[in-house]
C-alpha cells in the first residue's frame, strides 16, 4: 500500500474563490474527496495538508520519510521562491510529484522557475483540479517503482531464501570435476 502525502502552499486554502478564471471553482476539500477516491482504486491512503507558512511545509517534508512513501507538493507562491522548500525535498529523499492547477509557463513571467522541479520526479500542470488526481496516479507509480515486490510474510521471505541456497548448494554437490591429465 503506497502511502501519499499531498502538501499545498500559500493560498490553495482559498481555492473555488480566488481568481476561479485561472484556478477553477473546485474547492481544495472538493480536490481531497477526488484524490482519497483515485488512491483507494490503487490500493493508496493519501493525507492532505496546507499552510501558508514556508516554514511549517519545511517540517512536513522533513517528517515525511518516517510516514509516507511519496510527496505531491503544490508549494503555490513558494514553488518560484523557497530554496528551503527545495532544500527539504531533496533531502528527504522521497519521490516527489509536482501539480499545478494552472500552466505556469503561460503565466507571468516570474512564474515560469520552479525550485521544487528540481526535486520533482514528475509534474503535472496546467489540467485544473484534475491534475491532483493523475498526481496521485503518478505517485502510485512511482512509489511502487521505488519498493521492492512485497512477501506474503518476513517467514515466506526467509523460507524462499532458504530453499534457494539448498537448491544452489545441492546443485553443487552433483557436479564433479573432471580428473586433471598428467603429461
Amino acid at each position: 500500500m503506497s502511502r501519499i502525502l499531498v502538501l499545498n502552499g500559500p493560498n490553495l486554502n482559498l481555492l473555488g474563490s480566488r481568481e476561479p478564471q485561472i484556478y477553477g471553482r473546485e474547492t481544495l476539500a472538493g480536490i481531497e474527496v477526488a484524490c482519497r477516491r483515485r488512491a483507494k482504486t490503487h490500493d493508496a491512503t493519501v493525507e492532505f495538508r496546507q499552510s501558508n507558512t514556508e516554514g511549517e511545509l519545511v517540517d512536513w517534508v522533513q517528517a515525511a520519510k518516517k510516514k509516507f512513501d511519496v510527496l505531491i507538493v503544490n508549494a503555490g507562491a513558494y514553488t518560484h521562491t523557497s530554496v528551503a522548500l527545495l532544500d527539504a525535498l531533496l533531502a528527504c529523499g522521497l519521490p516527489v510529484v509536482e501539480v499545478h492547477l494552472s500552466n505556469i509557463h503561460r503565466r507571468e513571467a516570474f512564474r515560469e522557475t520552479s525550485y521544487v522541479s528540481k526535486a520533482a520526479g514528475g509534474i503535472v500542470m496546467g489540467l485544473g483540479a484534475k491534475g491532483y488526481e493523475l498526481a496521485v496516479e503518478a505517485a502510485v507509480h512511482l512509489a511502487r517503482r521505488r519498493r521492492p515486490p512485497e512477501h506474503k510474510s518476513g517467514r515466506e521471505a526467509i523460507r524462499r531464501l532458504v530453499l534457494g541456497f539448498r537448491r544452489v548448494r545441492a546443485g553443487r554437490k552433483k557436479k564433479k570435476k573432471p580428473a586433471r591429465k598428467k603429461t
